[in-house]
This record gives structure tokens, C-alpha cells and sequence, in this order.
């Protein structure tokens, strides 16, 4: 499975199990990624900022853009004329 990511410092955390210990706010969630990692199970691959498509589901992005990400993502209005 891939998890795709913006945040290069969260993938490096991810994969590095030595940082995790730095990390003040670390859970037991670090586990089961690391763990999962381990297994080769999911991937963390970059993706841009400028292409996460989560975020029209989390930020007020313009108009265009949505557009764009709603194509993408393959969802239709189904109220509107056909």
C-alpha cells in the first residue's frame, strides 16, 4: 500500500527507526508503521505538495485547483444536468 506524502522530514522519521527516540510526541502508531515498513506492506512514496489531492478534502483551495483534483479523483456532481 502507498501512503503518500508531502512532509520529507515524516517519511525520513518513518524509515529511520534512531530519530523516532528524538521525537517528544512519538505513539504507539510509530510502531505499527515501522513494523510495517519492515514487511515491505506500505511505502511511503514523495508526492508535491501541489498534487496532494487530500487536500480539497482539508484546505480552501481556489477554484481551478479543485476542479482539477475533483477530475482526478474521478467524482461527478450528481445534481447536475445532464
Amino acid at each position: 500500500m502507498d501512503l503518500h506524502c508531502d512532509n520529507k522530514a515524516a517519511i525520513m522519521i518513518a524509515h529511520n527507526p534512531i530519530q523516532h527516540d528524538r521525537m517528544k510526541h512519538v505513539e504507539v502508531d510509530r510502531f505499527f508503521i515501522r513494523e510495517n515498513i519492515d514487511k515491505r506492506c506500505i511505502s511511503f512514496p514523495f508526492v508535491k505538495s501541489e498534487d496532494q489531492l487530500a487536500d480539497i478534502l482539508t484546505k480552501g483551495v481556489c477554484g481551478q485547483i479543485f476542479n482539477d483534483m475533483i477530475d482526478k479523483l474521478g467524482i461527478i456532481d450528481i445534481y447536475a444536468p445532464s
